[in-house]
């Protein structure tokens, strides 16, 4: 996978199975737990989602696995590894250059002292979620909204057969933490989703792989299909890497419960390589990566005076420059693509059969969301 294999990524843990091949599992005296050494931002009085089962790992592996979830891949260049950065200015008392709007999320800046850094909404003071709301339009749907309208628009697709099922996109737009990805806790309360209930469009997939596949080569490629196949963006990044977490987790929880035992590291390393492309940071008007805009104001000196005889010879005029565009992989030929082009009525997202014409829109966002296959479509 020519891809993965630029940024040092394993390959498809698939391929590793399909080829008979499997990593000796370690002794669990050889492992620290992930709370003490990966950085699990939650508490585990409060909030269960890293305590619900234990989730052990070599502390080499858990610092790629951190590293990998960080990556921002429409940056990346081989030889030059960029991560998702801030995108607010809500840690910078800390440090003001380190964690400013633009700076990148490293992991010094968010382990070990500052592990607990970063925390689900659910857990943020009431005056820091006031202000991301009012600033940022920052709001998390209740778990038996996400329900009603995923199940709503699922309803057109129950019938499909296995690969039809998990193979379908899905898009969650301004994704948060991602419970329509993944409903691993309740966003009001924080209090742990149990898995038989948890109704994310990810979930469900791997519920239903859980219930029909019982050769464990057959149940890792078709989750690999079902994690390149669903998508989410967000502005925050501290939101996005708590979606990019909860998403790596939900694989771990899902795997112990069907095969009784956790998963190998090149498994979870193969599945943080597909969450870091298709759960991205963007801006959801422009397409760009958020505060990537420049906006520079010059000087412009007047030739001549004005005729009214006013002395003005020089306005201010600002010279914007647009910024980066997003790219996401296009799991089919394995090649990064704009991500722009494809929020189009024709794009290759599963568009509902029945659906009625979409309304007339005023920007292209609206535009997407009117014509795709997304997780906040209306209830029926």
């Amino acid at each position: 996978m020519k891809a993965l294999i630029q940024t040092g990524s394993s390959l498809s843990a698939c391929g590793h199975a399909q080829a008979g091949g499997r990593v000796p599992v370690p002794l669990k005296s050889d492992f620290l737990s992930i709370d003490q050494i990966y950085g699990m931002r939650v508490r585990k009085n409060n909030l269960q989602a890293a305590n619900d089962v234990e989730f052990n790992i070599r502390s080499q592996e858990q610092q790629q696995l951190l590293e990998i979830l960080l990556l921002d891949r429409t940056k990346s260049s081989i030889n030059d590894p960029q991560n998702i950065i801030w995108a607010n200015d809500n840690y910078k008392e800390y440090d003001a250059v380190s964690y400013a709007a633009k700076a990148q999320i490293r992991p010094d800046l968010i382990t070990g002292k500052q592990s607990s850094l970063i925390m689900p909404r659910a857990l943020k003071a009431a005056a820091l979620q006031k202000k991301r709301t009012k600033t940022k339009a920052e709001v998390f749907t209740p778990t038996w909204i996400v329900k009603k309208q995923i199940d709503a628009v699922e309803s057109d697709y129950k019938a499909d057969d296995l690969q039809t099922y998990v193979s379908r996109k899905w898009l969650e737009i301004t994704c948060g933490e991602a419970p329509y990805m993944a409903t691993r806790y309740d966003m009001e309360t924080g209090e742990l989703v149990p898995l038989a209930e948890r109704c994310g469009f990810v979930d469900r997939k791997l519920a239903r792989i859980n219930a029909e596949v019982k050769d464990k080569a057959e149940w890792q490629c078709l989750v690999e299909l079902a994690y390149q196949s669903s998508y989410g963006f967000e502005w925050n990044g501290d939101s996005l890497l708590l979606a990019r977490e909860n998403l790596l987790y939900t694989y771990r929880d899902y795997y112990i419960k069907k095969w009784k035992e956790q998963p190998i590291p090149i498994l979870l390393k193969a599945i943080a390589t597909i969450i870091s492309y298709n759960v991205f940071q963007m801006d959801g008007l422009t397409f760009t990566i958020p505060l990537s805009q420049t906006k520079v104001k010059r000087k412009i000196v007047q030739a001549f005076l004005p005729l009214d005889g006013s002395s003005e010879p020089e306005t201010d005029e600002w010279e914007i420059t647009q910024g980066m565009g997003v790219k996401i992989m296009n799991w089919d030929t394995l090649e990064m693509e704009l991500f722009e082009p494809l929020a189009k009525p024709d794009a290759n997202f599963a568009v509902r059969e029945n659906a009625p014409a979409p309304a007339q829109v005023s920007d292209p966002l609206s535009e997407f969301v009117a014509n795709v296959h997304v997780s906040r479509s209306r209830s029926k």
